[in-house]
């Protein structure tokens, strides 16, 4: 997978996790006060929901992790050359790279292209419909 900044999200919430999930255990084994126990209840809570939100980015990182490029064709007639462009979107489905037509270049600018295309890619993979807002980049 490419980066992206979901998948970079997740990464750093599933590192969190576990080293929250580590301090919970160690905290755990030494713990004989009740407040030392329920301190490493805590962690592990913490650590818990750090790793359902990962989780939870994993989709949307698969969803951001595309290609979005412009083919140009060349057309011959008798008057002369003509050149079409036209967006088109990559992104890997099992072990296969998937091409796919956007639209007309003329028609559409990169970031309409790239919505169409994780729409697109959201069909593909049998995930909820993406939202029209852009993705943040953080």
């Amino acid at each position: 997978m490419h980066r992206t900044p979901s998948g970079d999200r997740r990464q750093a919430l599933q590192t969190e996790a576990w080293e929250l999930a580590r301090d919970a255990r160690a905290l755990q084994k030494t713990a004989r006060a009740p407040a030392a126990r329920q301190e490493a209840q805590r962690l592990q809570g913490e650590a818990d929901l750090a790793l359902a939100e990962a989780e939870a980015l994993k989709l949307q990182a698969r969803l951001e992790d595309l290609t979005v490029w412009q083919m140009a064709k060349v057309k011959q007639s008798r008057k002369g050359s003509k050149t079409y462009t036209y967006w088109m979107a990559s992104w890997r489905e099992g072990g296969k790279t998937r091409n796919v037509h956007l639209g007309s270049a003329r028609k559409m600018d990169i970031e309409e292209a790239r919505q169409k295309a994780r729409e697109r890619k959201a069909e593909a993979l049998g995930a909820p419909p993406v939202d029209a807002a852009p993705l943040p980049l953080e």
